[in-house]
C-alpha cells in the first residue's frame, strides 16, 4: 500500500511529495520496522534493497507480523536529478534532522519524516558512499547508543561493525534524531555512489528478515547471518594522498594487507612519473578503497581495520 508521508508545494507549481510502501501483515499494531534510504540523490544502493525487499516481503506475507514500512526516496529531487544534496538548495538532507514545522520547506518535510517514523521498533537507515569511495557492507553506530544496537546490528548479516565516538556524529542527521528520540536506528553503508552493487543488497535483506525474526515480525525460521567484524575507531587508520594526480590501486577493494604493504601509487600523467608510493600503516582489513581515480594532497584513499579488532 503506497502512502503519503508528507508533501509541501513546490515554487514551480508542482508537489514535492514523500512517500512509503506499507507492508502489512497479521496483528499489523503489534510491530513496526521502518526501512529508510534515498536521502542523498547520489546513493542508490538502497534502491535495490526497497525494491526487493517488497518482493520478498510479499512472498512472504503469511509469516510476516506486524508492519514494515519502506522509504525509498527521502530526496526524491536528488535521485530524479542524480543530486547529493537537495536541488535548488546547498543542502545536505542529512543535516537538517529533525527539522521543524515553522521553518523552511525542506525542514518541514525532515520534521513530517520524523513524526512518521518515530515509535517504530527498528529503523535501518541505507547509505552507499559517495562517489569517489567504495565500502565493504557495515553498520555504524554512535557509541551513545552501542549497548542497544550493536546486538541488533550484529543480526543483519554485515561484515563490519564500527561503533564511533561521539564527538564524530553529526547530531543533525536522521539516525541521531531517532535514536535520541528512542527510536532505534541502525546506519548502513555499503558500496558505491550512483551504482547498485546487487550482492550486497542481497546480503543486506538476508539481514533484515533476520533482525524481523528477532523481533518477532516474522514466524519463520531466521535465515543464516554471518557474525560481523566489531570496531572502535581506534581500530581504524587512514590513508590520505599528500601529492595530487590519479589513484592506481595495487590492491582490491576488501583484501587484507600487510603492514608496509603498497596500497597504490599516486601517478603523474603530464611527466609520466610516480608522485607518490602508499603504503598500508598497519596489517588489517582494507574496508574502504578509493574508486574515483583523480586525488588532490589530503585526499582519502583507504581505510583499514587493523587485525586485532574482535
Amino acid at each position: 500500500m503506497i502512502k503519503e508521508v508528507i508533501s509541501a508545494e513546490l515554487s514551480v507549481g508542482e508537489t514535492l511529495m514523500i512517500q512509503k510502501n506499507r507492508i502489512e501483515g497479521a496483528d499489523a499494531a503489534s510491530h513496526r520496522l521502518a526501512v529508510v534510504t534515498g536521502t542523498h540523490g547520489d546513493e542508490l544502493e538502497g534502491q535495490y534493497v526497497a525494491w526487493q525487499l517488497a518482493r520478498t516481503l510479499a512472498k512472504k506475507k503469511n509469516a510476516l507480523c506486524g508492519t514494515v514500512d519502506i522509504y525509498p526516496a527521502l530526496n526524491p529531487l536528488g535521485i530524479s536529478t542524480i543530486y547529493r544534496g537537495l536541488p535548488g538548495f546547498d543542502l545536505d538532507m542529512n543535516r537538517i534532522f529533525p527539522g521543524s514545522r515553522d521553518e523552511t520547506m525542506y525542514e518541514y518535510i525532515a520534521d513530517g519524516i520524523m513524526r512518521d517514523i518515530q515509535g517504530a521498533d527498528l529503523c535501518i537507515d541505507i547509505h552507499a558512499s559517495n562517489i569517489f569511495l567504495r565500502e565493504i557492507p557495515q553498520v555504524r553506530i554512535n557509541e551513545k547508543s552501542a549497548d542497544v544496537l550493536t546486538p541488533l546490528a550484529r543480526l543483519l548479516n554485515m561484515d563490519f561493525i564500527w561503533i564511533h565516538s561521539a564527538a564524530t556524529v553529526l547530531e543533525s542527521t536522521l539516525a541521531y534524531s531517532l535514536n535520541a528520540l528512542h527510536t532505534p536506528t541502525l546506519v548502513v553503508e555499503m558500496g558505491v555512489g550512483m551504482r547498485i552493487t546487487k550482492s550486497y543488497g542481497d546480503q543486506l535483506i538476508t539481514g533484515i528478515l533476520s533482525v524481523m525474526r528477532h523481533l518477532g515480525m516474522l514466524k519463520e525460521p531466521a535465515p543464516p547471518v554471518a557474525p560481523p567484524i566489531v570496531s572502535t575507531d581506534g581500530s581504524v587508520s587512514f590513508v590520505n594522498a599528500n601529492e595530487s594526480g590519479f589513484f592506481i590501486p595495487q590492491v582490491r577493494h576488501a583484501d587484507r594487507v600487510e603492514q608496509g604493504q603498497l596500497l597504490g601509487l599516486i601517478a603523474d600523467p603530464m611527466s609520466g612519473g610516480i608522485q607518490e608510493r602508499l603504503l598500508s600503516p598497519i596489517s588489517g582489513l582494507v574496508f574502504t578503497l578509493r574508486e574515483y581515480p583523480v586525488v588532490n594532497e589530503g585526499s582519502l584513499i583507504a581505510r583499514i581495520l587493523g587485525g586485532s579488532a574482535g
